[in-house]
């Protein structure tokens, strides 16, 4: 096996069309180790670790060296430095050697002088310049070439690849501090901050562990609907309701918009979450799983399967006046489903969760036509021919290509504003927006490294002549080459997004962890007797319950076996068990769900009853998928595989 074999003969598997290597796991997969690491410092109590996965030819690790070595000066034992392989053999004839030689240079107990050498010396660094190295720092230069050709040796740097695929890395240098992925800046301010962890930086990092949990959504909906339970079924429920039914508004009492929070929450705010869900609509119709025809045929009907079914079961226990509560069982809550799923581990496919997202892309455009078609308040045309347009500029200003932001926000105020005056809920301006809002092409990467690559070059020029003028009291950010590198990196980094992309970046987590909770704060929190000896109540909440519970694992079911039996669309990749229990977590109901609840017995007693059911339904899903899941047996996988490593390289690749 020659040198270039060690990366070039490991390969991501492909999965779903997607490169397994391109999944990030925000968290180290396997923890340092100091049996098998090679480790840095750490002699004092209070520490922090930063784990590299680096090239010793790559031009990136050699910059970052710089930093960690100021940064091991100024922490001292406080920093543990971990080191591991990430060789790049394509890009750089001769990687693989260098590590290999650092990992002998170890077994003679000298790993950190040969890793300072190799990092020391410029390149090139062919084999003779790193056994020169190796000479120069004294080791046995005949166990040294047994060593360098030693397998175990080989295979050490091949299972540091394996496990850098493994965790989503494909450019070194990649970071690590304290075990999770940093993506901050890589100047020694940043990085010291990160590893000080001042009170800001703890809060940060302990928002951004949560938010990388599988089920961190689920848990956060789960908060919120508790907490409005125990405040509406305890002594704090008069001060719950006060706060639910206080009226906020806009102008004045007579003449303005006023609203009770509950109000504003469900038709304000949902706003923002029904844009997020417009954007993963368009997105997966564009050119994810609903954009081949056949791929999208079975999730597509497995959602219509599981609105149909529950509105069936409901309506044969509810013929009468409580009919219109058919819709509360309709919505999927894909956060708790796809939270739960995750739990299960191996025990769920990689494809039936693909089939889970896809079937809960459809779903949701069932939900938000049930809202729009089924539950319009009294309309008042001249509204509702403002809000059409407001539409039509907003699809006009997309049409023109006009990416700055402003422009949408105020046509999204108008169409918010006019189809709540024509007695539509006005959560639905956000699926207008997401379907608005432009796209761009894919931009080349190229000149937009050579953009970047230029301003911190001649950023880097500008600081070295200040420093070598010898300015005591002139810093480089007030010489007017600041304002341009700052302006150009800033427009090479903002392009890599459409204003589409930069919507849902910035909003998805304020939808996910505020407009969501909050709207189940103020929607769940029914009392548990709510109006249960109302007449027809019992009706309400067995045809929600089993609506939810039953109807819906049926429907996907039944669905699903109907278009693989015609041909209409693809067999999901798992079956059995396992398929039943995502079946039926898809049982477990949303906050859209309780808004459907709401606009169905708008003003009724019933809508609580209609929510207990919801929630009741839900607890049902969940047992009865989690049974079915315990009882499927694990996929069997192909062994793993990984593949070779890139550079973040922008000054090389523009050069």
């Amino acid at each position: 096996m020659n040198d270039s074999d060690a990366t070039q003969s490991i390969r991501p598997r492909e999965r779903d069309g997607v490169s397994e290597a391109a999944i990030e796991h925000p968290r180290l997969l396997r923890a340092v180790d100091k049996r098998r690491d090679h480790v840095r410092g750490g002699g004092a109590a209070r520490r922090a670790t930063v784990l590299i996965y680096g090239d010793y030819l790559c031009p990136y690790c050699r910059r970052l060296r710089l930093v960690i070595d100021r940064l091991r000066k100024s922490l001292g034992e406080r920093l543990v430095y971990v080191y591991r392989h990430y060789p790049n053999e394509r890009v750089h004839p001769g990687a693989v050697f260098a590590s290999l030689a650092a990992e002998a240079a170890g077994r003679q107990g000298k790993y950190w002088e040969m890793h300072d050498a190799l990092f020391g010396h410029d390149p090139p660094l062919d084999e003779a310049v790193v056994r020169q190295l190796a000479k120069g720092i004294g080791l046995d230069m005949k166990r040294f070439e047994r060593d360098v050709t030693d397998p175990k040796l080989r295979h050490h740097v091949e299972q540091d690849i394996v496990d850098a695929r493994k965790n989503g890395i494909s450019a070194t240098p990649t970071i690590f501090v304290d075990g999770v992925r940093y993506d901050g800046a890589w100047d020694f301010y940043s990085m010291l901050e990160a590893l000080e962890r001042p009170v800001g930086a703890r809060v940060q990092r302990t928002a951004r562990a949560f938010a990388n949990l599988p089920a961190s959504a689920g848990i956060a909906l789960l908060i919120a609907a508790a907490a409005a339970l125990i405040c509406a079924n305890s002594p704090l429920a008069a001060i719950y309701r006060g706060f639910v039914d206080a009226q906020l508004g806009v102008g004045p009492r007579g003449g303005g918009i006023w609203m009770s929070v509950a109000d504003w929450c469900s038709e304000g705010l949902l706003a923002i979450f029904f844009l997020i869900i417009g954007l993963e609509i368009r997105r997966e119709m564009t050119g994810g799983s609903l954009s081949d025809p056949r791929a999208a045929a079975t999730p597509a009907l497995a959602a219509l399967g599981g609105v149909i079914v529950p509105a069936a079961i409901y309506l044969a226990l509810n013929p009468g006046h409580t009919a219109p509560g058919w819709s509360a069982p309709a919505d999927t809550g894909i956060a708790f489903t796809l939270a739960i799923l995750a739990l299960f581990g191996s025990r769920v496919s990689a494809g039936l969760k693909v089939f889970i997202a896809a079937y809960a892309v459809a779903d949701d455009i069932l939900a938000i036509l049930i809202l729009a078609i089924f539950y319009p308040h009294q309309l008042h045309p001249v509204w509702l021919i403002a809000a059409g347009a407001a539409t039509a500029l907003m699809f006009l200003l997309s049409r023109w290509r006009i990416y700055a932001g402003w422009p949408y926000r105020l046509a999204a105020v108008g169409v918010w504003l006019t189809l709540h005056l024509a007695g539509v809920n006005g959560a639905l301006a956000g699926i207008v927006l997401a379907a608005a809002l432009p796209t761009r092409p894919i931009p080349a990467a190229g000149p937009l490294l050579a953009q970047a690559a230029t301003a911190l070059v001649e950023l880097e020029q500008a600081e070295r002549a200040v420093r070598h003028a010898g300015h005591e009291v002139r810093r480089v950010e007030q010489e007017p080459i600041w304002d341009w590198a700052s302006r150009n990196l800033s427009a090479a980094a903002a392009r890599l997004l459409s204003p589409a992309e930069r919507v849902e970046r910035d909003l998805a987590p304020w939808s996910t962890y505020f407009v969501l909770p909050l709207f189940a704060f103020t929607a769940a929190g029914v009392p548990l007797v709510a109006g249960i000896g109302a007449p027809d109540a019992w009706r309400v909440l067995a045809g929600t319950i089993l609506g939810l519970a039953i109807g819906k694992p049926l429907g996907i079911v039944a669905a699903t076996w109907a278009a693989v039996r015609a041909r209409i669309g693809l067999a999901p990749e798992a079956a059995g068990a396992a398929f039943i229990g995502a079946a039926c977590l898809c049982g477990i109901g949303d906050p859209l769900s309780i808004l459907l609840a709401e606009q169905a017995f708008a003003g009724s007693g019933l809508a609580d009853v209609a929510k207990l059911g919801v929630l009741l339904g839900s607890v049902a899903a969940v047992g009865l998928g989690v049974i079915a899941l315990s009882l499927s047996a694990a996929p069997v996988t192909p062994a793993e595989h990984a593949g070779e490593p890139a550079d973040a390289k922008p000054a090389e690749a523009a050069a």
